[in-house]
């Protein structure tokens, strides 16, 4: 196939929108873009941020892919839309939802359709805590130790702790569900026209990083794991898969239906879906051992290489390690924060209280002016902070903080730990407590690093993606500070989204090798931070204390969940 004559599209889904770009398979040119904010989310419904519960309706997602693709149809033209050859999708992961045999998510059922367990279990929904822990003890019972490519620890951000929890939970979805499907898995099913879940197919990425898929055992572990673990799952694993597919080949072609509601070319190919964090990494032109970190309302910090030189090292509490998750043919590795953008946008939220409960409420002045100030000051908050802080001096005792503001993802998940500021005094201020929050993120992005080192994985250097990469000279002048190492910033602001059109691109047969698309479709990087060699020592010595504080604060955490002990 000609690439000059092909065109694909890529569909990002975030957790707060969806966006979708075409993009010419040539060169990677993209010609438009569309976005879509999904509106059940907006209003947090469904969400109750105080049980760590987040959820989203599948119609956000299903209205977002019409709506998104539609408008670059029609931005692009007749001409251009008549040449497109593929789309692939990435998702948040993992978000699982309850489907029946058709492969409908219960909450597109009458009966269901205003249930949050009949939804999307957003991969930041952490209701499953005491599942993951159950898997955990139950996991050392056997002889094969079935947690092994995922780090040795499974985490409640997963696939079968959300599972558990929601066939406890809701009576009425357990007597109704007959699978569960990860987002990134559905869509191209959604699309496909698929009407039985058994013929669904899984990607390689969500199957070996969330749902035990491996093929040492011959796909997911047997029954007898689960079955023992509660009778609620037994036989589950046969509504469920054995195959996984690596995101280079099709799912299949879309359907009529899909291709006459979105104005696409009936021979469009549709790729087997992935995570955004590992499509991600293809889009932000990943290399053998360099650390791609795609920041955005967390971090997802992937890293592959060759299958022969790793060998059986296995890496103890990341997020995976699946031959053939980012690029087929290698061995992909994801670690990550489970809050990193969200810390910011925590703080800052803090700091806008007043604005939002006192000046909200101000009778002296009208209603449209009120609101325009209250934005204009929300949206420079992060900015003038940034220009702030930048001139603070830092010393070994200054404020100091721990980023598990939504638990720790890695290295050793554990989503029941909780952040924490020190070093206060009557002189910290709002600038000085926003630095001490960056500077946890960036120590728990160094923890990151340190886990693969000590394990025996090189860290060449880092390839900095997203949002925060892009927009915050500040934060990522301190990552390379505190990692001691460069950090790259790609050029590309829709890295996941390019990532899903060169996959889309190869998975077309536009390219043999996706390597091939990233070469070709890559858009380079746009700049570059390097370590300032005065203030190592510095972050070294601080570091070594963020390491303390943070071993406290799992100890305290550990003994207020043990269970209480009463004298008979």
């Amino acid at each position: 196939m000609n690439a000059s004559e092909a065109y694909v599209l890529g569909v990002d889904y975030g957790t707060d929108s969806v966006r979708t770009i075409i993009v010419n398979a040539a060169n990677g040119e993209e010609l438009v873009a569309s976005v879509f904010h999904y509106p059940r989310w907006k209003k947090q419904l469904y969400c109750n941020a105080g049980d760590n519960q987040f959820r989203q309706h599948p119609l956000d997602y299903v209205e977002g892919l019409e709506a998104t693709i539609k408008e670059c149809v029609a931005k692009a033209g007749a001409e251009v839309a008549s040449k497109i050859k593929a789309l692939s999708v990435d998702t948040t992961g993992s978000s699982p939802v309850a489907v029946d045999k058709t492969g409908t998510p219960l909450s597109l059922l009458p009966e269901f359709e205003e249930n949050p367990n009949a939804m999307f279990v957003l991969w930041k929904d952490h209701t499953s805590v005491n599942e993951a822990a159950e898997i955990n003890a139950h996991a050392g019972k056997f002889e094969t130790n079935y947690l092994q490519f995922v780090g040795g620890i499974y985490s409640s951000e997963w696939f079968w702790a959300k599972l558990l929890h929601i066939l406890r939970e809701d009576k009425r979805v357990t007597e109704s569900i007959y699978s569960f499907v990860e987002h990134c898995d559905w869509i191209p099913f959604l699309l496909t026209g698929g009407s039985d879940v058994h013929a669904m197919r899984r990607g390689v990425c969500s199957a070996g990083h969330k749902i035990l898929w491996a093929k040492e055992w011959g796909g997911l572990p047997p029954n007898e794991f689960f079955a023992s673990l509660d009778p609620l799952l037994d036989g589950f694993t046969n509504k469920l898969f054995t195959a996984a597919y690596t995101s280079d080949t099709a799912a299949g072609v879309i359907s009529a239906d899909w291709a006459k509601r979105l104005g696409l070319p009936v021979d469009t190919i549709i790729g087997v879906g992935a995570f955004d964090c590992h499509m991600g990494a293809v889009g932000g032109q990943i290399e053998p051992y360099y650390l791609s970190k795609v920041m955005g309302t967390s971090t997802c910090d992937m890293l592959v290489a060759p299958l022969n030189e790793v060998g059986d090292k296995l890496v103890k509490g990341i997020c995976g390690q699946v031959p053939g998750s980012i690029i087929p043919g290698m061995l992909g590795m994801e670690a990550g924060q489970s809050a990193f953008g969200d810390a910011y946008a925590w703080y800052k939220k803090v700091l806008a209280w007043p604005l939002r409960n006192i000046l909200a409420a101000s009778s002296l002045i009208d209603e449209v002016t009120k609101e325009q100030l209250i934005k204009e000051t929300e949206d420079a908050i992060i900015p003038v902070l940034s220009k702030l802080a930048e001139k603070i001096v830092v010393d070994e005792n200054s404020e100091l903080a721990i980023d598990w503001l939504n638990g720790r993802r890695t290295p050793d998940a554990d989503q029941l730990l909780t952040a924490s500021l020190t070093g206060l005094d009557l002189g910290s201020d709002a600038v000085r407590l926003f630095r001490a929050v960056v500077e946890a993120t960036c120590f728990g992005a160094k923890a990151i690093v340190e886990r693969f080192v000590e394990q025996g994985i090189p860290v060449k250097g880092l390839i900095g993606l997203g949002g925060v990469a892009k927009k915050s000279p500040f934060i990522m002048q301190m990552m390379a500070d505190v990692m001691n190492m460069p950090i790259r910033i790609h050029k590309s602001e829709q890295t996941c989204a390019l990532g899903a059109a060169m996959f889309a691109a190869t998975a077309a047969g536009v390219y043999n090798k996706v390597e091939e698309a990233m070469e070709a479709m890559g858009q380079g990087f746009d700049a570059e931070y390097h370590p300032n060699k005065a203030l190592v020592p510095v972050y070294q010595k601080r570091y070594e204390k963020y390491k303390t504080v943070g071993a406290f604060m799992e100890k305290q955490t550990v003994s207020q969940h043990e269970p209480l002990l009463i004298p008979a």
